[in-house]
């Protein structure tokens, strides 16, 4: 009985400490990564990118006849920044008629669509970095998957704008009816809440070349859309503020401004992004795995280890390992295993073996036969990883040669050592 009764005070305190282990994470890791120096170059890399990734979707939805939704979802996206929509919209409104004009039609599309891929593999080689993903999407993949949430985009903006129509058509029926009344006119209020979340959990799940959870990206993507929507509203009512410095700028305080809402925002996005991914991996901050500049001797171990677990299934004709699964085996954080697992890869040891690029399932095999895989070849490799030195520095002296020597008799033992064996 006494033990039931403690039962709520322990989980409370648990979840306190999780909580608070998690947000120690992530001020480490927001601060290793430098993630307002990623904020800002998303936000000059947005500056220039803005008109013709606009003009882009614009024109997608012009062609299904649904322009006006878009337009007026931009001017809620900016209720903040009034002057900067209106001035973009215009820039949009120029771009797509000087688009259609002569000779300028190919190139206009192609730059078009060339400032658009640039821009999401920049947000996305962001994310990569945040995640600690050295692999990019194939060149074919970044195109399909990037065209096919520009055409997306527009479908989503005209069903949401279609609902929001439709709930405030519909409460203008039920306003005066107690309880109903108040109840649905919340509900259109939560809309905006509830589609920001939406959009960052997809955001985080989405464009990461990795596998995130949901559950990872769930509570990230929801405190990323309530802050993105309070931060609207502070800077709305802030307009009072804001207006003392158009009168000493005059009609050029719009682009501090914008820029300055630019880079708040892609640091709520960005810190949603490094949330989701300190819960994912929080056990790889813990104090007994927080190292990650191993030793050439540890990363040696380790490589050996990860080698033999794989060689050793491979040779059993087993089910090929994950990265999660070597994980567990060893107990190493998953930061150190992706650099080990990237070195691997470099050398030709391993292979990945995934029915997509964006790795839901990716599995390690070697990459050459079993017989060539060991030790000394292992150390070998690795040892030439990176830039080289001329050998002929090293072999100015009878020493260095009997050194040179040692090793190398060293390394033709160690590759009788099968990893397979170990």
């Amino acid at each position: 009985m006494k033990s039931s009764m403690k039962n709520p005070f322990a989980i409370k305190s648990l979840s306190i400490k999780v909580i608070k282990d998690i947000l120690i994470s992530l001020y480490k890791d927001f601060t290793a990564k430098r993630v307002l120096a990623s904020a800002s170059r998303l936000t000059y890399s947005t500056l220039l990118a803005i008109v013709p990734i606009l003009a882009v979707v614009f024109a997608i939805a012009r062609g299904f006849g649904y322009s006006i939704y878009i337009e007026k979802w931009f001017r809620d996206m900016l209720q903040a920044q009034p002057d900067a929509s209106e001035i973009i919209i215009g820039f949009v409104n120029s771009y797509l008629i000087n688009t259609k004009k002569g000779a300028f039609l190919g190139i206009g599309l192609l730059f078009m669509l060339w400032t658009v891929l640039m821009l999401i593999s920049t947000i996305e080689e962001t994310f990569n970095d945040i995640w600690l993903v050295r692999k990019q999407r194939s060149v074919f993949r970044t195109f399909t998957d990037y065209m096919a949430l520009l055409f997306a985009f527009p479908i989503v903006i005209v069903a949401l704008s279609g609902l929001n129509i439709w709930m405030q058509a519909f409460n203008r029926h039920l306003i005066n009816i107690d309880i109903i009344g108040p109840f649905m006119q919340f509900l259109i209020e939560l809309i905006p809440y509830v589609v920001m979340s939406a959009l960052f959990v997809g955001l985080y799940v989405f464009m990461p070349n990795t596998k995130v959870r949901l559950r990872s990206a769930l509570w990230p993507g929801i405190a990323a859309g309530i802050s993105m929507q309070l931060f609207q509203l502070i800077y709305i009512n802030s307009q009072i503020w804001v207006s003392n410095y158009n009168a000493i700028y005059g009609s050029f305080a719009i682009i501090p401004f914008f820029m300055l809402w630019m880079q708040i925002s892609w640091t709520i996005i960005l810190v949603g992004a490094e949330l989701s991914y300190t819960i994912q991996n929080r056990e790889d901050f813990l104090p007994t795995r927080t190292q990650t500049d191993l030793s050439y001797s540890a990363r040696i171990m380790f490589s050996t280890k990860i080698m033999s677990l794989i060689c050793k299934r491979f040779a059993e004709g087993g089910q090929a390992y994950t990265s999660m699964q070597i994980k567990e085996h060893l107990g190493i954080s998953m930061r150190v295993l992706s650099s080990l697992l990237y070195d691997l890869q470099q050398i030709h040891f391993l292979t990945e073996i995934t029915h997509d690029d964006k790795g839901e399932d990716v599995l390690y095999q070697p990459a050459e036969s079993l017989e060539k895989l060991t030790i000394g070849e292992l150390d070998s490799r690795l040892s030439r990883l990176g830039s080289n030195v001329n050998p002929d520095i090293l072999s100015a002296s009878k020493e260095w040669e009997s050194a040179i020597l040692l090793y190398k008799d060293y390394l033709n033992n160690a590759r009788k050592i099968s990893l397979k064996d170990l």
